[in-house]
């Protein structure tokens, strides 16, 4: 029994932690910034005030992960964000096609506590802090309501992933809030003055449909959207969740202290649509439909941005500028929205999307304050400007920003190092390096690893693809839209004629306008050169056409790096084109589409200078559409050698990178010869989970659960053809194997099974190493 009697103040429980790394904020940035960081062997404690993992992305606010992918709406290709987020989309794909919020929160949870090196504390709120000296954090401070106890966080570092920046705010790091002028960086979308308008917050609903008459009563508080909102035309019953993210509002208040407010500002909305939806008679299939779930907490978008020793600019982003640390990268369009978000007038638009026209680099130096030295910042709040943060701030792309803090901490920790310390160039090396080997994509970097034992072993293969022809299946299909297939050019196409060979079958006599283009940047997919253009006549019925190009004549492609061309076709409805079933890692076909999502309306064309490039969209239909085009290549395309699972490349840049096996190849076969024995205690090997697919992670439902490209199977044998590790029912982009003891041999083979009859067997890369 417990009895307390006594008057004097009382203190909650004290518990006291210390580690290597403190992350405060338990979203995707945190998050992946702290397994990072742990699977990397340092000790990190992740405390976050929610009851569940994930900020934006969690069932809390329902919010699709998005990055530079932009649901297939950009020319960004095979641009999903690689290493741990990567693991965590495809881990959710795998298990939760239907895309409930609920399985993701799950998945999330798993990550973190299956990490014996990651202390987690949910619930938990950071309130104060103490510094050793002016410049340096020495702990902070959180409490839980849910078991009345305090918390004391040592660490030499911490980073900051809070979304509004608690941390560096009470340390006292320099931070901004607001659009900087024109003037200040350069940058033609920003204002001529600055200003503190912000973007807003979001709260989204779910309704269901129960079979059966349901009423809704209003509360009270609800608007009357048809006064309120002048918009009120565009709710209707097919859309919601955060399909409705225009449901925004506060970009003219304190988007941290006025929180509360702009939460029932929105609930006012929320509960008034749904009340005109039920009750106003409009929607008489909504008779059934009932609400099902309100959001509690609403998703943020902007408050404060931290300034760190660089300030990712506009010119940054829409250039692709390369920097010497680039750790990062980040796609998505530029992408700002009025100050007044649903309340904004008729005719204004609820956003403003300017795409670049490929992904560019974030640098390392983005990551820290500049003025407290053991904070490193990551999400949303990294050092970019008012228009840079509009692209920088989607989920998928903090994520990846976190993920390069997690090995950024190890790496301090390890050399004794503080942030800025490591922003050196010797050190900038192996950070890029060490992310490199985790899967982690870094625009024009490749993995040169001196450890890896493959790069010194002699490859050879059973089989390599020479792609002679795609095969035609099915019937002829209507052009909905103009279409190109992109192919990689081997190098003997920049030097000689080679011919596409393809049927259309025509409605009747026609001509049809055909463009061989590249894209003006060797690693982008925008095809916004035109090389050759040809109109062939077609005559009634099945046409049998013979393209030949020859790109020695164009002083663009002579002597330049191999790139993928787009053989385009322009749209005529007179005619049907054969598609084929045949789907082989690093082949694509893309279409000249409208996706209104992400403001693609099939081009991109500034009215006034804003500093951003005008050109088409040409993005992939989703599958069970956007099948290869039924083509024959001669010469026979040859860009699939075993060679390329050492090339440092981890997926499709300007060419596949990718090892492809044949399809008569029964048992594909990958064997790594060396002069001597070696010892080998670990093999990565990484696989294709398309990297074009986004795999959002809310409302969108996907037709697969794993990816069409990935090798499922796998066995790995040694030189006395034993079989040493194997791998079964395969769906992550990364595996990585690790012997019990070292292992003795002299060559390792492995051997793949075939994903399915349509698509071969691929591999992007084998690493191994001693220890």
């Amino acid at each position: 029994m417990i009895k307390g009697e006594v008057t004097e103040k009382r203190a909650p429980k004290n518990v006291f932690y210390t580690s290597d790394l403190v992350v405060v904020g338990g979203g995707l940035a945190g998050l992946c910034g702290a397994i990072t960081a742990a699977r990397a062997g340092i000790k990190v404690v992740l405390v976050t005030d929610r009851p569940v993992l994930g900020g934006n992305s969690s069932s809390e606010v329902r919010l699709w992960v998005l990055g530079a992918t932009s649901h297939m709406g950009n020319n960004n290709r095979w641009a999903r964000e690689g290493g741990v987020i990567d693991e965590l989309l495809v881990e959710n794909m795998y298990r939760n096609p239907d895309s409930n919020p609920l399985i993701f929160d799950t998945i999330l949870l798993e990550k973190v506590v299956s990490e014996p090196n990651i202390t987690l504390l949910l619930n938990t709120s950071v309130y104060d802090l103490e510094k050793s000296e002016a410049d340096t954090i020495a702990k902070v401070y959180a409490f839980c309501s849910q078991n009345s106890t305090q918390y004391e966080l040592v660490a030499p570092l911490f980073c900051d992933a809070s979304g509004d920046g608690i941390v560096g705010f009470l340390a006292g790091a320099a931070f901004r809030m607001g659009a900087e002028s024109k003037e200040e960086f350069g940058e033609k979308f920003a204002p001529a003055k600055e200003y503190g308008e912000l973007l807003g917050h979001s709260l989204y609903f779910y309704s269901k449909d129960v079979g059966k008459p349901i009423k809704f009563v209003a509360p009270s508080f609800a608007h009357d959207v048809t006064q309120k909102v002048p918009k009120f035309r565009s709710f209707n019953t097919n859309e919601f969740g955060c399909r409705l993210w225009w449901i925004e509002y506060g970009g003219r208040l304190d988007t941290v202290h006025d929180t509360e407010a702009i939460k029932w500002e929105l609930w006012k909305v929320v509960y008034g649509v749904w009340n005109y939806i039920k009750n106003s008679g409009n929607f008489p299939e909504a008779e059934t439909l009932t609400l099902e779930w309100v959001g509690h907490i609403p998703g943020k978008r902007e408050s404060r941005r931290f300034e760190g020793d660089y300030m990712l600019i506009q010119q940054d982003v829409v250039e692709q500028r390369a920097h010497y640390d680039d750790v990062a990268f980040g796609g998505w369009s530029i992408d700002l929205h009025p100050a007044d978000g649903v309340f904004s007038e008729i005719g204004q638009s609820s956003c403003n999307q300017w795409h670049s026209k490929g992904i560019y680099g974030i640098p390392y130096r983005c990551f820290y304050s500049k003025n407290v030295n053991n904070l490193f910042i990551a999400g949303r709040i990294i050092s970019a400007s008012h228009v840079a943060f509009g692209s920088s701030r989607v989920m998928a792309t903090s994520a990846h920003g976190g993920q390069a803090v997690g090995m950024a901490a190890k790496l301090c920790i390890e050399k004794g190092l503080l942030p800025r310390q490591l922003s050196e160039k010797e050190h900038i090396v192996a950070l890029q390096k060490e992310l490199l080997k985790t899967g982690q994509h870094i625009p024009n970097l490749r993995l040169e690893d001196d450890q890896d034992l493959v790069q010194k072993a002699e490859i050879s293969a059973s089989s390599e693809l020479v792609l002679e022809e795609l095969m035609p299946s099915g019937e002829p299909q209507p052009m909905e839209f103009s279409v190109a297939q992109m192919f990689p050019l081997a190098a003997e196409a920049l030097q000689n004629p080679f011919k596409v060979i393809f049927h259309p079958y025509a409605d009747e006599s026609t001509d049809l306008q055909i463009e061989l283009r590249v894209s003006s940047k060797t690693d982008n997919h925008t095809p916004d050169v035109v090389l050759e253009i040809q109109t062939i006549s077609l005559q009634k019925g099945r046409n049998c056409i013979h393209l030949v190009f020859d790109l020695s004549k164009h002083a663009l492609v002579t002597g330049a790096t191999p790139s993928y061309a787009f053989l385009t076709i322009h749209k005529n409805e007179k005619v049907k084109l054969q598609y084929s079933n045949q789907r082989i890692t690093g082949l694509l076909s893309v279409f000249n589409l409208v996706n209104k999502a992400v403001s693609n309306y099939g081009k991109q064309a500034p009215i006034d200078d804003i500093g951003v490039d005008t050109f088409e969209f040409w993005c992939p239909q989703r599958r069970p559409a956007g099948k290869n085009l039924a083509l024959k290549f001669e010469p026979s395309l040859a860009v699939f050698g075993a060679q390329e699972v050492r090339n440092g490349l981890q997926r499709p840049t300007h060419r596949p990178n990718a090892w492809v096996a044949d399809y008569e190849d029964t048992q594909p076969q990958l064997t790594l010869q060396w002069s001597e024995p070696q010892s080998i205690k670990k093999i990565v090997l990484h696989f294709d989970t398309d990297f074009d697919h986004p795999m959002e992670t809310v409302l969108m439902s996907h037709p697969e659960n794993e990816m069409p490209f990935c090798v499922k199977t796998v066995k790995i044998l040694n030189d006395q053809q034993q079989m040493i590790a194997e791998i079964k029912d395969n769906h992550q982009s990364q595996r990585i194997i690790i012997f019990e003891h070292t292992i003795t041999t002299q060559s390792l083979t492995i051997v793949l099974a075939h994903p399915s009859v349509h698509v071969p067997a691929s591999l992007f890369e084998v690493r191994c190493y001693e220890a």
